[in-house]
């Protein structure tokens, strides 16, 4: 890893832990190993890197959002997609922390990023679940965008907040914190948005699907 993607890397960390006014330059050019004019050289400002940092975030959901957008069209959309959301912020859980933070503490600047990088996909998916509505596998009462955004809002804020919480489910020693926390939010996400009916469908294709494979 070059110094500017350890820098980066340090930095998205400090900002997640710590935020904006609580992370100083010299702290992160400490963890990254290097003199502070070494990381000025890279990034003229702490505001400068702040800003690298929340677009590299941006920048990795973008290259994400085709596998998002194959997921929805597949025949198993809901899982695959779930899962692959779940997976970007599992892989990085200062990504869920940060994204976080950064809404709690300036609003207004994540408000105008994150329609960059939610709005491409939330449409087309939108899409999917009335056609899903439609055919009755979907609830009539369910709201797209809201149920789409609220999932969303499930997966960063328990991500972010596993290491903290999931010490309540860590007693028993059966599975990782976030397996149990990614468990449990997918089978919500399921029992709200689909019918009976739709569910029996879904987990139809899922059985058609395995069996096929053997």
């Amino acid at each position: 890893m070059d110094v500017r993607a350890q820098i980066l890397d340090v930095a998205t960390r400090r900002f997640a832990a710590h935020g904006y006014d609580g992370t100083s330059l010299s702290a992160i050019a400490d963890d990254v190993g290097i003199k502070k004019p070494s990381l000025l050289y890279h990034f003229p400002s702490k505001d400068d890197l702040h800003r690298a940092v929340l677009e590299q975030v941006v920048d990795r959901w973008n290259a994400v959002l085709p596998h998002l957008l194959a997921a929805a069209a597949s025949q198993d959309r809901f899982d695959t997609l779930l899962s692959e959301t779940v997976r970007f912020f599992t892989e990085d859980p200062d990504r869920a922390r940060l994204i976080l933070r950064e809404t709690l503490d300036h609003p207004a600047a994540m408000r105008e990023r994150l329609l960059v990088a939610v709005a491409p996909w939330l449409e087309v998916i939108a899409g999917y679940v009335r056609r899903a509505q439609e055919s009755g596998e979907v609830r009539a009462d369910a709201d797209p965008e809201a149920y789409l955004l609220h999932v969303i809002h499930l997966v960063v804020g328990g991500v972010a907040i596993s290491d903290t919480l999931g010490i309540v489910l860590s007693r028993d020693g059966a599975s990782s914190d976030i397996e149990r926390l990614t468990r449990e939010l997918s089978r919500i996400a399921r029992v709200s948005l689909f019918t009976p009916e739709g569910l029996a469908r879904m987990d139809g294709r899922r059985a058609g699907a395995g069996s096929g494979s053997h």
